[in-house]
């Protein structure tokens, strides 16, 4: 107001009066208003308080900065998980304290989820990438040479020679894994057959050379192509019991029931114990055998140097003590001697220690049912299951009791038997 009333004359002559004092008023406010200002402006450039003044806190630094990437890449929202590893590669030493306390929290965060994804890419891929680092190595007896495969190659190898090829792919695929898982054991074990790791004889399991392999692809592409496809449905897949791979023998043919390991081979298995397998005697051409021996040679076969007076044409001094479970013979008496019923199969030749007989005009008739020690899964039993429908797991789980299937990559394998 007082403007209006001096105007510019007014201002002059006020101006004698207190010129001086209005001086250092505008100053002092012109002064403390550019403060003001540039103590703003120094904040909105720097994003903080300026020294001595108090602000308002903003977000914490770990928020702010970019989530960092995971080994695995899981925590990358945008890329791939190659593209995640790649860059995660390359950002060692970047970042402060801060940020790395906020990735330790993350990994800490996400460490089950790339877990879980890592076993759902493992079971879409059938088998862990170690297993098809294994080799074994087998000594063949018609070169006698050693030769040194990838399991799964040997695993259709042994199906081929075996098991005949046109069974249904369930028994096939049973033969594979108990295969897989009869080697397996001998080299968790670290066993050897002189310079390999295993014979291609009856002595460990049947097995086609890699020049045999390449014939019967040659001769019988169909053939082939079911042994490998076995093997590789399969791929990787063993038996355990425990923790341990188990002794998974096999055999051709039941007498109707298969027989506990201790009966033949003096060892108790808790997975190898008998069980029914009616399936045998309905389709195996090797379910039943006669046999006919002389009195004399029969007896001279057993090293009985007296042949007994036969108190009965019926029995000819032959009598049996005691069978197993598995319905075989497992004590025999001849004359005076006794035998277990594994040793009269081997000195007589027969094709299991399952058998009647009967003796007439100085001649014996035996009778012989199944092929085979009898001990773990039977071939065509597994083919007769198969042709009910059942599938390998369950084939393996009647033959196998408690037995379960496991990936061999979980096994610990010395480093000399990978590729």
């Amino acid at each position: 107001m007082r403007g209006r009333r001096y105007g510019r004359k007014g201002w002059g002559r006020r101006r004698r009066r207190g010129q001086i004092a209005v001086s250092w008023k505008v100053i002092a406010v012109a002064y403390a208003t550019g403060c003001l200002l540039a103590v703003w402006l120094w904040q909105a450039v720097h994003g903080g308080a300026a020294p001595g003044m108090a602000v308002a806190e903003g977000p914490a630094l770990e928020e702010r900065e970019p989530r960092l990437v995971s080994p695995a890449g899981i925590e990358n929202e945008t890329d791939g998980e190659e593209s995640g590893t790649k860059r995660m590669a390359g950002t060692g030493g970047q970042g402060g304290e801060g940020r790395k306390a906020g990735a330790e929290k993350r990994e800490e965060k996400s460490e089950g989820k790339r877990e879980e994804k890592g076993e759902e890419k493992r079971e879409e891929k059938g088998a862990e990438p170690a297993d098809a680092q294994l080799k074994i190595s087998i000594y063949v007896t018609k070169t006698g040479k050693v030769e040194t495969v990838p399991l799964e190659m040997y695993v259709a190898g042994v199906v081929a020679a075996e098991m005949p090829l046109g069974f249904r792919p369930a028994a096939l695929e049973a033969q594979a894994i108990a295969a897989r898982t009869y080697a397996v054991r001998r080299l968790w074990l670290g066993e050897r057959a002189g310079k390999a790791d295993v014979t291609d004889t009856q002595e460990h399991q049947v097995y086609l050379s890699v020049e045999e392999m390449k014939r019967l692809r040659e001769n019988d592409g169909e053939g082939w192509e079911k042994a490998r496809d076995a093997a590789a449905r399969t791929e990787g897949q063993i038996l355990v019991y425990g923790d341990e791979p188990i002794e998974a023998l096999f055999f051709s043919t039941s007498n109707g029931y298969t027989e506990n390991s201790e009966e033949v081979f003096s060892v108790r298995r808790p997975y190898l114990r008998s069980v029914r397998s009616p399936w045998d005697q309905a389709i195996s051409e090797r379910a039943k055998e006669t046999i006919e021996f002389g009195l004399a040679e029969f007896y001279e076969k057993l090293g009985v140097e007296t042949v007994p007076a036969a108190r009965g044409e019926e029995t000819a001094g032959i009598r049996v003590l005691e069978r197993t479970e598995g319905r075989r013979i497992k004590t025999l008496l001849a004359g005076d001697r006794r035998f277990s019923g594994t040793e009269v199969r081997r000195l007589l030749g027969l094709r299991s220690a399952s058998f009647d007989w009967k003796a007439e005009g100085g001649r014996l008739t035996l009778t012989v049912y199944g092929y085979g020690h009898g001990v773990g899964m039977s071939q065509w039993g597994a083919e007769g299951m198969a042709r009910e429908g059942y599938g390998a797991s369950q084939i393996l789980a009647h033959y196998y009791t408690g037995a379960r299937l496991e990936q061999v990559s979980k096994l610990a394998i010395g480093a000399e038997k990978r590729l």
